[in-house]
């Protein structure tokens, strides 16, 4: 008897280290995978966040905005290259996430820009923020900070 609750324990425990090193966080049909940031130099005013969020629902929903205390403003920016010229633009309407589909917040496209930052984002931490989408509504979620060149390869995300 001692032996199967020893096991129960141990299965219990492998579970909740599962979860922590998951790193998802869910809000009704969207599931938010691994949101991380690189580090900042000192002195550095931005940085980025991504995320990859999936929708299991059958309507769409949007990313309306993201708040976060360690920035003096958070916007949703689109970076892309046209005929040669990158640029980056912040998106007025949102992200959306299409029903059945994700939208995946990574370097080089889609993300989330931490402005003014108070203080350099340094590699380890774990950075809280606030996603509020149109009917998911709001949810709160911790971003790792990853190393500064992070992104090809890293946990699937590629530039």
């Amino acid at each position: 008897m001692r032996m199967h609750t020893l096991f129960g324990a141990l299965a219990a425990l492998s579970l909740s280290v599962a979860a922590v090193f998951a790193h998802e966080y869910k809000v009704n049909h969207l599931v938010l995978s691994h949101p991380w940031s690189r580090a900042t130099p000192p002195g550095a005013k931005v940085g980025g966040g991504f995320v990859v969020i999936a929708n299991s629902g059958a309507e769409a929903d949007r990313l309306l905005k993201a708040e976060a205390a360690f920035a003096g403003k958070v916007e949703l920016h689109e970076m892309k290259v046209e005929n040669g010229v990158m640029t980056m633009r912040p998106l007025a309407n949102g992200i959306e996430i299409p029903a059945g589909g994700e939208a995946a917040l990574k370097p080089g496209g889609l993300h989330v820009m931490f402005m003014d930052l108070k203080e350099p984002l340094k590699e380890g931490e774990m950075r809280k923020a606030r996603l509020v989408f149109e009917k998911a509504g709001a949810i709160e979620v911790e971003f790792k900070v990853e190393a500064v060149g992070a992104g090809q390869g890293a946990h699937g995300v590629s530039n």
